[in-house]
C-alpha cells in the first residue's frame, strides 16, 4: 500500500512515515517546511536538535534500505498538489499538515487568519485533489479531541443519537471550539463530511487528544531521527513545559486552578493508531470519526506527576500557579469516549510508565538548550 504523509517532516507525521515505512508501506512525505519557518518568525527553537528532512530521509534509507519519496510544496497550492497525487498515486493519505497550535491562532488578526487559510483551504484543496485524481484513496485527516470543547455531557466519537419532538436522529456531535486554531479544525470535520456524502470519498477523521513523548523504535535508531521536544508558550504542551521547568530548576507553571482534563496518549500509541486506521478503510462514502487518545488527566495532575518523577531524578520541583491567558473552563466535567480504536487493536502505552525514562531524560539531557524566555505565556486570548 503506498501511504502519502502531508507534514511528514513535523512530530506527528514524521513518527508516523518511519513507522509506516519500517512496516513495509511505500511511504511518501509532502511538506512546504513552514514549521521550522514558523518557528524562526516567533524566536523559538525545539529542545531536541533537528535535521533537515532531506539528510533525515537519505539516512532512513542508508540504514534500512526503504526508500521515501520527498515532495517539497504547500498543499494550499493546488498545482503541487495535484502533481503529486498523480505522481506518487497514493492508496491512503494521512494529513498532519497543518498549522496545530492554538496560542498561535491567538496571537493577532495576522495569526488567526493565516491558521484558518493554511488549514482550511489546504484541506479542501485535497479534497477536490482527491475528488479529481484518487477518488479511491482512504483520508486519515488528524482532528482534535478540541474541536468538542468541554460539554457537561459524555463526548461519544463523532456523532450523538439525538430524540426531539418524538423523532431520532444520529448526528454530528456538537462544537465547542476554544481557539482560531479549534475552529478551523471543526471547518475541516465538516468539509471533509460533505465530501464523503457528495462524493462518495472515503475519509477516517482522528480527534487526537494531546500526545507527548519524543521516542518511537524508528525514531530511537540514529541520532538524526530524533523528533521534536517543544516546550515554549506558542507551540509548546504543558506536559513538555513541566518537564523543562524541572530539569532547570523553574517553579513548574500551572495555568489556574490546574482542573482543565484533556485525553493523552504517547507518540508510540499515534503511529500505531495511524497504522491500524489506514490497514482498516472505511467503505466508499463513508465519514468515520475516531476519538484517539488513551487517557484523561487535569493540568494539575500532570504537573504532581512531574512532581514526583523529578524527585526520582533528584530534581527540587515546585509548583506555581499563574493566571490563565486563556478563555476555558477550569473546573468542568470531562469523559470522553474512545473504543474504536482499541477493538481494532491498539495497546495503550501509559503516561506513568514512559515519563522517567522519556520526557524527563530528554529534558536532562537537552537543558543546556533550553530559552528560559520563552517558557511563560506570550499570548493572551482576551
Amino acid at each position: 500500500m503506498r501511504v502519502l504523509v502531508i507534514g511528514g517532516d513535523g512530530y506527528c507525521g514524521w513518527a508516523t512515515a518511519l513507522h509506516l515505512s519500517e512496516r513495509g508501506y511505500e511511504v511518501g512525505i509532502a511538506d512546504s517546511l513552514v514549521r521550522r519557518h514558523w518557528d524562526m518568525s516567533i524566536g523559538v527553537e525545539t529542545l531536541t536538535p533537528i535535521a533537515p528532512i532531506g539528510r533525515r530521509i537519505e539516512r532512513w534509507e542508508q540504514l534500512t534500505g526503504k526508500k521515501i519519496d520527498l515532495y517539497l510544496g504547500d498543499i494550499t497550492d493546488y498545482p503541487f498538489l495535484e502533481s503529486t497525487l498523480q505522481r506518487f498515486a497514493p492508496d491512503a493519505i494521512v494529513h498532519f499538515g497543518e498549522q496545530r497550535s492554538a496560542p498561535f491562532s491567538m496571537i493577532d488578526r495576522q495569526h488567526a487568519v493565516l491558521t484558518q487559510v493554511n488549514n482550511v483551504v489546504g484541506t479542501l484543496n485535497l479534497l477536490y485533489a482527491m475528488h479529481d485524481h484518487c477518488p479511491d484513496c482512504h483520508l486519515v485527516k488528524l482532528g482534535t479531541m478540541g474541536e468538542y470543547g468541554t460539554p457537561n455531557i459524555d463526548i461519544e466519537e463523532g456523532y450523538i443519537t439525538i430524540q426531539h419532538n418524538g423523532r431520532e436522529d444520529r448526528l454530528p456531535f456538537p462544537k465547542q471550539p476554544g481557539s482560531f486554531y479549534h475552529l478551523s479544525k471543526v471547518h475541516d470535520s465538516h468539509n471533509i463530511h460533505f465530501a464523503c456524502r457528495i462524493w462518495g470519498l472515503r475519509a477516517t477523521d482522528l480527534n487526537q487528544g494531546v500526545v507527548y513523548g519524543v521516542s518511537t523504535p524508528e525514531t530511537d535508531r540514529d541520532e538524526l531521527f530524533i523528533n521534536r521536544f517543544d516546550y515554549d508558550g506558542i507551540f509548546g504542551t504543558a506536559l513538555n513545559r513541566f518537564c523543562v521547568q524541572a530539569a532547570i530548576g523553574h517553579p513548574l507553571t500551572v495555568y489556574g486552578t490546574g482542573g482543565q482534563t484533556r485525553g493523552f496518549l504517547d507518540i508510540r500509541d499515534t503511529v500505531r493508531c495511524i497504522e491500524i486506521t489506514v490497514a482498516n478503510p472505511p467503505s466508499q462514502g463513508e465519514f468515520r470519526v475516531f476519538n484517539q487518545f488513551t487517557e484523561q488527566f487535569s493540568v494539575l495532575d500532570l504537573a504532581c506527576m512531574v512532581k514526583r518523577a523529578g524527585a526520582q531524578f533528584g530534581l527540587d520541583v515546585e509548583l506555581r500557579h499563574m493566571d490563565n491567558p486563556r478563555v476555558e473552563k477550569e473546573q468542568h466535567y470531562y469523559n470522553a469516549k474512545n473504543t474504536q480504536l482499541r477493538s481494532l487493536g491498539l495497546e495503550p502505552h501509559c503516561l506513568s510508565n514512559s515519563l522517567l525514562d522519556s520526557l524527563l531524560h530528554f529534558a536532562v539531557r537537552y537543558r543546556d538548550r533550553v530559552d528560559k524566555a520563552q517558557i511563560l505565556p506570550q499570548v493572551n486570548w482576551r
